[in-house]
């Protein structure tokens, strides 16, 4: 059941990313391109190369280290857009990055994982990411549907608008329904499950903030402004855990793998507002507003 269940979610909640993205955010590119680099300098190089980091320094077992690179190969979404929105950042920014990453995770993705799997498991690898069937995955469960979403927004304005109300408590609905199959329908019983989940929390909190960091500082010191720098930040700190969990179990089959994306996802909202607020106010600099 999970298995017809979870790319379904999967879609509909990349559709819901999809209706919220339009083509003006590839047009800015051009107009404003230094803020976007480096944003998807910071999200392409500096996230992977952080969760691979601390895969090797933390004593994780192999399948959780390449969970942890997962969750660091997938893009954002519109959970990092709300929190942009709401701490007074740059929202055209944040939308071009998501909508970027929503599409250059075709390659990503299985580049990223493939990788980690040969570091980290070596000849001893107990999964294995075939090319053909993950991008077959990719693109029906993630690539259609977020074009699917960009096309209702461009073409059918009053019924994006219509959408946009419900699918804000939809969506998240949807994300615990997915995180649910996880912890309940894996191999393991749910309390183990949870148990392991939360012997993971250490590791995420350490990518999640850790990248917020990097990516602020990174980003002012390559002379982005404030603003730009704090809405990097919350993108290097928010990821698609929902398509991780996708990935991991509906593409991998191994709930194991997925239990990183779940604890991931279970903070990181949370972790991303406090730490870009504290951001913000802390490093704004003087007479700016």
């Amino acid at each position: 059941m999970s298995d017809l269940l979870m790319p379904i979610a999967i879609a509909v909640i990349m559709f819901g990313i999809g209706i919220n993205l339009d083509w003006e955010a590839f047009r800015r590119v051009f107009r404003y391109p230094r803020p976007v680099l480096v944003g998807l300098l910071c999200q392409m190089i500096l996230l992977p190369l952080t969760a691979f980091c601390i895969g090797y320094l933390l004593p994780l077992s192999p399948t959780q280290k390449v969970g942890l690179v997962l969750i660091a190969a997938c893009p954002g979404g519109t959970a990092s857009n709300l929190v942009t929105f709401l701490l007074k950042g740059r929202v055209a920014l944040s939308i071009t990055l998501t909508a970027f990453n929503s599409f250059l995770i075709l390659l990503t993705i299985p580049m990223l994982l493939n990788l980690a799997i040969g570091v980290f498991m070596g000849d001893s690898q107990s999964i294995a990411l075939p090319a053909g069937p993950t991008v077959r995955q990719v693109v029906l469960s993630v690539l259609l549907p977020v074009l699917a979403g960009l096309f209702t927004h461009q073409y059918f304005p009053e019924l994006t608008s219509r959408l946009k109300k419900p699918l804000r408590y939809f969506l998240p609905a949807l994300l615990l329904v997915v995180f649910g199959l996880v912890l309940f329908l894996g191999d393991d019983p749910a309390e183990q499950n949870l148990e392991k989940m939360l012997s993971l929390y250490p590791a995420g909190l350490l990518l999640n903030l850790g990248t917020i960091a990097l990516g602020y500082f990174l980003s002012l010191q390559l002379g982005i402004d404030h603003r730009s720098s704090y809405t990097i930040a919350i993108e290097m700190g928010l990821q698609n855990s929902a398509l991780a969990v996708f990935i991991a179990h509906g593409v991998l089959g191994n709930s194991e793998l997925s239990l990183m994306a779940v604890a991931y996802g279970s903070f990181s909202f949370f972790t991303t507002m406090g730490a870009a607020y504290w951001l913000s106010r802390q490093f704004r600099p003087e007479g700016s507003g």
